[in-house]
């Protein structure tokens, strides 16, 4: 069975909305033997990226960056993952109240350095997410956890 991380840092009403459609859509009942795990940014660690075979990453845009809990993640697990992890999938969706184009440009460098494989297209949102948003984000969710179903 594969694993499915999902890693995210949900400090808002907002960013929940977009987190909650994104595991909805990893763990829709027709996608079979991937199981999801999702941890706070703060609380996941290198066991969990190693231990997992695709990835999904949610972070608000704070202060023209991705949030700080999210960069956390990154600096704790990039060199302990950085050979073994390269070539898996992922994705990911940024929240911002008005700009997200710092944070994704740092999520792109990260995942760029680690090697790793954008499997769907990432998810922007600024402002309140509509319906559309929150289908994107389900779409997300369901695109990355079915490529891992093979």
């Amino acid at each position: 069975m594969a694993t499915l991380l999902i890693v995210h840092h949900t400090p808002s009403p907002n960013c929940q909305a977009l987190f909650e459609a994104v595991v909805s859509g990893a763990t829709d009942p027709e996608i079979e033997n991937v199981r999801v795990v999702r941890l706070p940014a703060l609380s996941a660690t290198a066991s969990d990226v190693l231990a997992a075979d695709g990835y999904l990453l949610g972070t608000p845009a704070n202060l023209g960056y991705m949030s700080g809990a999210l960069k956390h993640f990154f600096d704790q697990v990039y060199y302990p993952c950085l050979d073994a992890t390269r070539g898996r999938p992922f994705g990911y969706w940024v929240h911002g109240g008005n700009d997200v184009t710092g944070a994704v440009r740092g999520v792109e460098a990260i995942t760029t350095g680690l090697g790793w494989r954008r499997a769907a297209e990432a998810v922007t949102v600024t402002g309140e997410p509509g319906k559309g948003d929150v289908e994107r984000c389900w779409e997300l969710g369901a695109t990355v956890a079915a490529g891992l179903m093979g």
